[in-house]
C-alpha cells in the first residue's frame, strides 16, 4: 500500500459558523465545496486537509445543536503537527479563540488543545525540546 493521505470528514451543525472558525479564526481556506448548497466544504491549512458537511439537511435541522450528539464528538481528537505550539498560541489569542494552556506530554511532546463550535477537540502540537 501507498497511502499518501488522509482527510477527515466532521459532521457539523452551523456550515457558515463552522467556515468562519476554521477559515476566519484558524486561517484554513475553502478549497473545494458543493456548488448548489454549500453544504459540503473542503478546506486546507498548509498540507493538513479537512472537509466539513452539514449533519442535517435544512428541512430536518433542529433549532439547536443536539447535546448528546455534540458530547459525544468530544471523542474525536484531531492533531495538527506545527513547527511552534506559542506561535499557534499567540495566533488563537489574536483571534479570540479560547484555549488550554500548552502542556508537555511524558511521551515528548508539546501541545495545545482548541474545541471547535461542534465540539471536536484540536490538538496543535511539535516534539519538545529537550
Amino acid at each position: 500500500m501507498n497511502i499518501q493521505y488522509v482527510t477527515p470528514l466532521l459532521q457539523v451543525f452551523d456550515m457558515a459558523q463552522s467556515i468562519e472558525f476554521y477559515c476566519g479564526r484558524l486561517g484554513f481556506t475553502v478549497i473545494s465545496s458543493s456548488e448548489t448548497d454549500f453544504h459540503w466544504a473542503m478546506l486546507r491549512l498548509g498540507e493538513a486537509t479537512i472537509m466539513l458537511n452539514t449533519a442535517y439537511e435544512d428541512v430536518e435541522r433542529p433549532a439547536k445543536p443536539d447535546a448528546a450528539r455534540v458530547a459525544a464528538h468530544a471523542d474525536t481528537i484531531l492533531y495538527f503537527g506545527c513547527d511552534s505550539v506559542e506561535s499557534v498560541q499567540a495566533h488563537l489569542a489574536l483571534q479570540g479563540v479560547t484555549f488550554a494552556e500548552p502542556q508537555s506530554t511524558h511521551y515528548g511532546m508539546t501541545q495545545l488543545y482548541v474545541t471547535d463550535p461542534d465540539g471536536y477537540q484540536l490538538c496543535f502540537q511539535h516534539a519538545t525540546e529537550t
